[in-house]
């Protein structure tokens, strides 16, 4: 598949994703055959998003197949979406924990696996024990369903209604975010600003998989938008590119939430554009050699 046409249909799943149609199905499911791996990963994403929207049993078997991918990103983007779909997706437990005690598995994706167990059970307790849980916004009851959608997407716990209220305003935010992006990296990818630019192309001439601006769990239900993550790796990067007393304060809530959640992350700011090469690659050098030295999982 030539680049152009991969981009064209990766941005069209992500697109069905956010559109809230159960008619979106369709094209999703032949979305999810694709031979680009990228174009696969996002239909599973997409797949997850409308968990609640689009029939459980259908979907949840286009996600049981991407959990045999051979790309371990697909892997964990099937077990992210199938957590969502809380108690339809008991079948998949077993599967799910197969992969995590697999050795030659990715430690990523153990972690997406481990979580969406976890969530699938959750559900399933909760439909057995008839407790009732009740939705942080207006105080109705919720379904078990209800709750694992709920929880994968929010760590809240929200009816259908709240849910669909609060993804709305979050997808309008995103929209806010996504108009500042129109800076064009050499892969294509955009991001903000001069520097992102420079990181995003110093990591693809390494050959260093890389998310951008992706919302990422870190602690304790928050979520944060690190500039880059680096999934092989488990490292996150940050370019701190203002300087103004508001934006420090963002900052430095930032950096405390990475550092409390036990988070390898990398600071760049302006200054270090001139000699970023140097900057960059010594401290992932530094880093990397470190877990090594203590035996960290990555």
């Amino acid at each position: 598949m030539n680049l152009t046409n991969e981009r064209k249909l990766a941005a069209r799943a992500k697109e069905l994703g956010e559109s809230a149609d159960p008619s979106a199905f369709a094209e999703l499911a032949e979305l999810a055959r694709s031979e680009s791996a990228l174009v696969r990963r996002l239909a599973g994403s997409a797949l997850g998003k409308l968990a609640g929207i689009v029939e459980a049993p259908a979907a949840v078997e286009i996600l049981l197949r991407h959990l045999a991918d051979p790309h371990p990103q697909v892997r964990q983007y099937a077990a992210k979406a199938l957590g969502a779909y809380g108690t339809a997706a008991e079948k998949a437990l077993p599967v799910l924990r197969d992969l995590f005690r697999n050795p030659a598995e990715k430690d990523y994706v153990k972690r997406s696996v481990a979580a969406a167990g976890k969530t699938i059970r959750a559900a399933l307790e909760l439909a057995e024990s008839n407790t009732v849980r009740i939705c942080s916004r207006c105080s109705k009851a919720v379904e078990p369903d209800e709750y694992a959608r709920s929880q994968r997407f929010f760590q809240r716990t929200y009816c259908d209604i709240c849910f669909d209220q609060t993804a709305t305003a979050r997808r309008n935010k995103e929209t806010q975010i996504e108009d500042k992006k129109n800076i064009r990296t050499l892969d294509g990818t955009l991001v903000q600003s001069d520097g992102e630019r420079r990181i995003a192309e110093w990591l693809s001439a390494k050959g260093i998989a890389y998310r951008y601006d992706a919302r990422l769990r870190i602690i304790e239900g928050f979520q944060i938008r690190p500039d880059f993550y680096l999934p092989e790796y488990d490292v996150y990067i940050e370019y701190w590119g203002m300087d103004t007393p508001r934006y420090k304060a963002g900052m430095y809530l930032k950096q405390d939430l990475y550092m409390h959640a036990g988070k390898r992350l990398i600071s760049l700011f302006p200054a270090d554009k001139a000699r970023l090469d140097e900057k960059l690659g010594e401290k992932l050098r530094h880093m990397l050699t470190r877990k090594e030295q203590t035996g960290a999982t990555p």
